[in-house]
């Protein structure tokens, strides 16, 4: 979805030669459980003296940066010039390198809990009888929709919604995690790398946890052993250096990790699936064309990595593009051209049982020929990682979003990033049939038929489609309509949110986006609705880049209900937070609550760094 020569333009005046020096992160076995504080000395000298040494003009040495704040510095490691290299670190790793630039203390800890620690651990809950939303889905099937039993909201409620509590995310511009709720906690990561444990109703901290990396993915849990109150759980996520974890779901305590993919520029986006005592992993990576003097463009492929859940060992791990790169081309610089590569996984796989199938949505080919299995949705064997079939939707010349035209990484033209950023969803038509439907940033939805190797059974257009357009990062289906948030903020009206059948596909409403509520018009506020949404019964939730998230009558698309999250908040942890951007996770439903992350700092958006809890009076 990003691509090196984008973060070229982007981090101007960084030499792009930093960028892969920067995020290029030895791998390692160490648990973060046993890592000591870390030396900013050593931190700079390891991931920032290559460039910050003071003899490149266009990255500011040390004695440069000495008279800066040191939230600046972490600010441009999360939102700012240096925000895809900061990635790569954790938030313990950025708070000391900004110190010991600028040779000033941040505020507060890595983990904001200093304040707002539950007075007792409360026990966990019973995974049978508490309210649920477990993973991404929140089932393996990645419907987005919660049933009235489980959502504890009607829609006649629905307007009353109010806000009950607020939590800030420390040292971070983007609320980029979706929580899950299991046993009565709210579980959910951060973009600094710390896992939280949350009383799910009044959001006190229960533990904390520090990743390798920022932790986008959403959390699943799972009983290990035993059954019922006296189960033991654990709680399965990914991070943003390539490392799957399980910790003890009761107390934190980590369990086993594991580094699923050695390439350096690697990253866990969608979150990992857990069934019948595996998790399943899938890959992703900032490597997407462009070849900066001396650097082995491209290299990367897809995979899907079955693990062990109890031990976290590997059991079979699938690529996306079958064949290896080879070296098709090498400059006189140094620069050298690899192919194929691509097929990156951003979304969260769906496991069919019934078919004992796991589908996944797949980006586009990086370099040398289009390969048939990206762009598409592919189906895996759930037990051995066989690809059964592919079906790809955009077939043709490489896709890639910046390159430059006529070179090998790039087809006659530039772009128009046409992947899937979605999941598959798993649904059954009320005529009985199985679907399996698709959305793409094309601005095209499908239903596919799982029994008939993904053929096509109806299409939907409800967007133009870009690079950060189309349907990005997911949709919600019930028993009869499926509902499409579309993005397009390069087009002159983005936003909309699409009903229509399950069964035909046609249209049932449209609902074109208010104007924004916050304030002049432009990228950074517009109607974009880039996140994933939720549907209940008779309410379909929608968050939006305007920092706004509004509620649907699933009957005729009406808006009953609005929140502007665009200020600042008082948390319950003591941190401070404001809403932003609205971008990736959607609003998740349990138990009579109504969880909203808030901000989004990068592609211009506008940051912020608070997850938002709402219940009726």
């Amino acid at each position: 979805m990003i691509l090196i020569r984008r973060l070229a333009a982007a981090l101007a005046p960084v030499n792009v030669v930093c960028v892969i020096f920067f995020l290029t992160r030895p791998a390692d076995s160490q648990s973060p459980a046993v890592e000591t504080a870390p030396q900013g000395a050593a931190v700079f000298a390891q991931h920032c003296l290559g460039c910050h040494d003071g003899n490149d003009a266009r990255a500011p040495g040390l004695g440069a940066m000495r008279g800066r704040a040191p939230q600046a510095i972490v600010d441009a490691l999360t939102a700012g010039s240096m925000r895809y290299q900061g990635l790569v670190l954790s938030g313990d790793e950025r708070r000391a390198v900004a110190e010991f630039i600028t040779g000033r203390t941040l505020r507060g800890t890595v983990s904001g809990a200093t304040l707002g620690r539950c007075a007792a651990r409360p026990a966990l809950g019973d995974l049978a009888t508490s309210p649920l939303w477990n993973g991404w889905g929140p089932t393996i099937v990645n419907t987005h929709a919660q049933p009235a039993a489980q959502a504890g909201v009607t829609a006649e409620q629905v307007p009353q919604l109010e806000l009950k509590w607020a939590f800030g995310f420390p040292d971070t511009t983007s609320a980029w995690s979706q929580p899950a709720i299991v046993l009565g906690r709210l579980f959910v990561g951060s973009q600094n790398g710390t896992v939280y444990s949350l009383n799910a109703k009044t959001g006190c901290i229960i533990w904390t946890f520090t990743a390798h990396g920022g932790v986008r993915a959403s959390v699943s849990i799972g009983a290990r052993s035993g059954t019922g109150r006296s189960a033991a759980y654990s709680a399965y996520f990914a991070d943003q250096n390539g490392y799957a974890y399980a910790v003890d779901a009761a107390d934190g305590t980590l369990l086993w990790s594991r580094r699923v993919d050695d390439h350096p520029l690697v990253r866990l986006t969608g979150a990992p699936a857990l069934h019948d005592g595996r998790l399943y992993v899938p890959t992703s990576s900032y490597e997407e064309g462009g070849k900066p003097p001396g650097y082995a463009c491209c290299t990367f492929r897809g995979s899907l990595v079955a693990l062990d859940a109890r031990t976290g060992e590997e059991v079979w791990k699938a690529y996306t593009i079958p064949d290896r790169p080879t070296l098709i081309r090498e400059y006189a610089g140094g620069t050298q051209i690899w192919a194929p590569s691509g097929g990156a996984i951003w979304s969260a796989p769906t496991i069919d049982v019934k078919r004992g199938a796991i589908y996944v949505g797949v980006g586009n080919t990086y370099s040398g020929r289009a390969q048939p299995t990206t762009d598409a949705i592919v189906a895996f064997d759930l037990k051995t990682g066989a690809i059964r079939w592919a079906r790809q939707m955009t077939p043709g010349e490489r896709d890639v979003f910046g390159c430059t035209p006529g070179e090998l990484d790039c087809g006659a033209k530039a772009g128009p990033d046409f992947d899937f950023g979605a999941s598959p969803v798993l649904v059954r038509a009320p005529s009985g049939r199985d679907l399996i439907i698709a959305a793409q940033k094309s601005g095209v939805a499908y239903a596919l038929d799982p029994d008939h190797k993904g053929q096509q059974v109806w299409r939907y257009r409800a967007g133009g489609g870009s690079g950060l357009g189309g349907i990005q990062w997911g949709f919600a289906a019930d028993a009869t309509q499926a509902y499409f948030p579309v993005a397009d903020i390069y087009s002159e009206m983005p936003g909309g949110l699409h009903a229509v059948t399950l069964a035909t596909g046609k249209r049932v409403w449209f609902t074109p986006p208010p104007p924004p509520v916050c304030g002049r018009p432009g990228r950074a506020c517009s109607g974009a609705q880039f996140s994933a949404v939720t549907v209940i019964p008779g309410i379909v939730f929608s968050p939006s880049n305007d920092g706004a998230v509004r509620a649907y009558s699933t009957k005729d698309g009406a808006i009953v209900w609005t929140y502007d999250a665009n200020h600042d908040f008082t948390t319950l942890n003591g941190v401070r937070a404001k809403g932003g951007s609205m971008n990736g996770p959607a609003p998740v439903v349990a138990g009579g609550m109504v969880y909203v992350s808030s901000g989004y700092g990068a592609f211009g958006l506008r940051p912020g760094n608070v997850l938002l809890a709402f219940g009726v009076p």
